[in-house]
């Protein structure tokens, strides 16, 4: 009985890395530090270390980097903070933009 064998070439697929979104947060005069700190805590998963010097930012500087992410996970963070501001009646503002 004879065998035939055959073979077969698989070529390379190209897995294309997701675009990244940086979650920007702007500064405003209505917006307690305390808030964005807990924002920074409870949606993004900073410490309060990372918590504060982000805040800081903010406040210094009119805006700061929170993370960068898929765009999915970025607007889903982003509608949740924005959900938690309008819950409390902040003007808070925070925008994706990408990398």
């Amino acid at each position: 009985m004879e065998h035939d064998v055959v073979t077969k070439e698989k070529g390379k697929i190209k897995v294309k890395e997701p675009k990244k979104y940086s979650v920007i947060m702007e500064n405003d005069d209505f917006t307690t530090m305390e808030f964005v700190i807990d924002v920074l805590m409870s949606v993004f998963n900073k410490d309060s270390v990372e918590a504060n010097r982000i805040m800081l930012d903010v406040h210094s500087k009119g805006r700061g980097v929170v993370g960068t992410y898929p765009y999915d996970i970025a607007v889903t963070k982003v509608s949740i903070a924005m959900d938690m501001a309008k819950e409390e009646g902040f003007p808070f503002m925070i925008t994706i933009e990408e990398v």
